[in-house]
């Protein structure tokens, strides 16, 4: 039954004098769902918050380390082919590689600490030697550490070679 009909019924079965009561207690009903309403949306609203807040750091996760492997790829690059970045009056630098390293992290919005960067310009690399080799060691910070404590803290390596060039 509609609230309409609802209502005709109980006035029917309960006379006139009986209506107000009778409709005060509908009022008293609808506001009884109202907060059940209110309720459901706030004991619904944590796990929706979590699952939200949760894929979003995942995705960043994801972000970072793809971020990583570029840079260490874009790095191992600029060191094996000695370019201007990398080198200093035609030769290996490792300050200028390292510097160029972070830069295209922080291109990135990656802030990568000189520490976290390891160049290598004479490393082998699937058994085959000269290659420049540049691995990151990082370690993810979630945004939200006391809401997902899983994602507050995951280290990150990327790894890259790439054939140096005489």
């Amino acid at each position: 039954m509609t609230g309409g009909r609802c209502l005709k019924e109980l006035r029917r079965r309960f006379g006139g004098a009986r209506s107000a009561r009778v409709r005060r207690l509908l009022q008293l009903l609808g506001n009884s769902r109202k907060a059940a309403a209110s309720v459901e949306f706030a004991l619904l609203l944590v796990p929706f918050l979590v699952l939200t807040f949760g894929v979003l750091e995942v995705g960043m996760l994801m972000w970072t380390d793809e971020a990583l492997q570029e840079t260490a790829a874009v790095g191992a690059r600029c060191m094996g082919v000695l370019a201007s970045s990398c080198a200093s009056n035609g030769s290996y630098s490792s300050t200028n590689s390292l510097s160029y390293v972070q830069s295209v992290a922080g291109g990135w919005h990656v802030a990568l600490p000189g520490s976290a960067v390891t160049l290598d310009a004479s490393a082998t690399c699937g058994g085959v030697a000269g290659f420049s080799q540049v691995t990151i060691n990082y370690t993810f910070q979630s945004a939200l550490p006391g809401l997902l404590s899983s994602l507050a803290s995951i280290p990150l390596t990327a790894e890259a070679c790439f054939p140096n060039q005489t």
